[in-house]
């Protein structure tokens, strides 16, 4: 569901040909979207880069924050804040990575990896030392289905098709349990690096 602010067209926060491209995009005008990137692509490529610190994984983000734009845009609401939604999207993408990428750190500890064979600079070692230790528990937390279906997907590239046939599961069911298992994964994770920051935060200065 696209959540946006409301009332801000008639406050006059929203300006009036911002109002008009929401209405475009609503209507599903086929120039609108052109229109829209045209109008904020650079400040949105800006953004992800800063956010990120990284060029390709900011080129990335900023394909699927395009996409994400184009499936939502039938979707907005009248009073839709253009701006501010374009912005909210882009910076939903960039979460959704950082809850992802446990499964990176997941997939290598099952394949036999850690982070002593990862280069990591002196002063982050201890960072991400603690990241993999928090990333094997959540991952330890799930069901063995879940876990299944990760190691089968994630670790061992299966396609659903043949992760399906190992498991007897159709395709479809395999991507279910597989979206199932990676939400269920970022929230652990996420409840991890929660308990571990209440630790850091309750240590003796």
């Amino acid at each position: 569901m696209i959540v946006t602010p409301r009332g801000l067209v008639r406050s006059g926060i929203v300006d009036a040909d911002e109002a008009l491209l929401v209405d475009r995009l609503r209507s599903g005008d086929g120039r609108a979207l052109a229109d829209v990137y045209a109008r904020y692509h650079e400040r949105i490529w800006s953004f992800l880069l800063r956010l990120s610190g990284r060029r390709h994984l900011a080129e990335d983000l900023f394909q699927e924050t395009w996409l994400a734009v184009a499936r939502g845009a039938r979707r907005l609401r009248d009073d839709t804040d253009l701006r501010a939604w374009l912005f909210t999207v882009a910076r939903n993408r960039h979460r959704s990575y950082r809850r992802w990428a446990v499964l990176d750190i997941a997939r290598l500890l099952e394949l036999g990896s850690g982070p002593a064979e990862l280069a990591f600079a002196p002063d982050q070692e201890a960072e991400a030392r603690a990241g993999v230790a928090r990333a094997k528990a959540a991952f330890a937390q799930l069901s063995d289905a879940h876990r299944e279906v990760l190691l089968l997907v994630v670790a061992e590239g299966l396609d659903a098709a043949h992760a399906g046939a190992v498991l007897g599961l159709s395709p479809e069911a395999v991507r279910q349990r597989l979206r199932r298992a990676r939400r269920e994964l970022a929230e652990a994770a996420t409840q991890a690096e929660a308990k571990s920051a209440g630790r850091r935060g309750r240590s003796p200065s």
